[in-house]
């Protein structure tokens, strides 16, 4: 394992000095590019023959805006934790994490995912990060679960709609949600089922003789050879998978669903989350929605149910996810996570 070390030494005579000042200058021209994404997607789709407010141009301008955002972060973030792994093996890693310090690991990634504005295809570049790391599954899920579902942005305009006695509900259960799945997650001891090139990362050289020899130029080098293995594997799928979640959030069905969930049957909850899984959209693009359907007389605790599974158990999300994650084990997430939204819906029908 030691020998494939040396892979990361310089091969083309780049010098030093220009890793140095190099990465620096990218960071910052990502930094400028991902500010100017929304203007970027305006310009595309205004190149398009089609009226920008129809179903297809918001089809056309969520995708050349989701896509650069999700492979700018992915790029970002996997270069910035490749570095860091350069001084923490995932043996390392999993050892902090380990015994009663890994008890705290599920609601700290929780709360780290509260506290980030993704949504959920957004939360995947740090969710693969934090696996590639070596961070223990369960506490990854966690983090991917809070995401998306209580974000601070989707958590604001909730609180704008429906009053800060029910947001806050929603998110003490998005909380709950992701810690306590996310522990059931870890304890069903699940990495058997992460992609073998995944697990072969783990694995890799970058442990104890990385943290005593390297230089950090060489541990920047690391981070990039992190970025061509695994933005290198998933790109298509991002493409992919965002390219179905623009195309059914530009055609969302308000109308059907507004039959399902407007009712009081029991099976309305359910319905609701089987009508979200399929969609996708962030945050701030259910809300608009939530607050519609609520307007026409569908049950809270159905509506919040479809919010949840929109936004945490996305489509286009689990295409990207299955670079990663074996279908069982997307298969299992699902299951886990969905009867949580499902334990929130009754509730929130029952109490309201």
């Amino acid at each position: 394992m030691t020998t494939e070390t040396h892979d990361i030494s310089p091969k083309h005579g780049v010098p030093d000095w220009l890793w140095y000042v190099g990465v620096p200058v990218v960071g910052v021209v990502l930094y400028l590019l991902y500010g100017q994404l929304i203007p970027f997607s305006e310009w595309v789709t205004s190149l398009f023959p089609v009226a920008r407010d129809s179903h297809t141009g918001e089809a056309i301008a969520f995708f050349f805006y989701d896509v650069p955002k999700v492979l700018l972060l992915l790029t970002g973030i996997v270069f910035v934790i490749g570095v860091l792994r350069s001084w923490f093996s995932p043996e390392k890693t999993r050892a902090i994490l380990a015994g009663r310090h890994e008890l705290w690991g599920y609601p700290m990634a929780a709360f780290l995912g509260v506290l980030t504005p993704f949504c959920s295809c957004s939360s995947v570049p740090l969710f693969i990060g934090f696996v590639s790391a070596g961070i223990p599954l369960g506490v990854t899920f966690s983090f991917l679960i809070a995401g998306p579902m209580v974000g601070p942005v989707g958590l604001g305009l909730l609180y704008g709609l429906v009053g800060w006695k029910v947001a806050t509900i929603y998110l003490v259960f998005g909380f709950s949600i992701a810690t306590v799945a996310g522990f059931v997650l870890g304890k069903m001891h699940l990495e058997k089922y992460l992609q073998d090139w995944v697990r072969e990362l783990n694995a890799g050289p970058v442990g104890e003789l990385a943290e005593e020899r390297l230089r950090f130029v060489d541990r920047l080098k690391i981070g990039l050879e992190q970025v061509r293995e695994i933005v290198g594997k998933v790109w298509i799928w991002v493409l992919v998978g965002i390219g179905i979640g623009a195309a059914i959030h530009g055609y969302v069905p308000e109308a059907m669903m507004l039959k399902i969930m407007g009712g009081e049957a029991w099976w309305s909850v359910p319905a609701a989350v089987v009508v979200g899984v399929p969609m996708y959209t962030n945050a701030a693009g259910v809300i608009p929605i939530v607050e519609a359907l609520l307007g026409k007389g569908a049950a809270l605790g159905t509506t919040l149910a479809f919010m949840m599974s929109v936004i945490a158990l996305s489509l286009p999300e689990m295409v990207i996810l299955k670079q990663v994650l074996t279908y069982r084990l997307i298969a299992i997430f699902i299951a886990v996570v969905s009867l949580g939204i499902l334990a929130t819906g009754f509730l929130f029908n029952f109490l309201l």
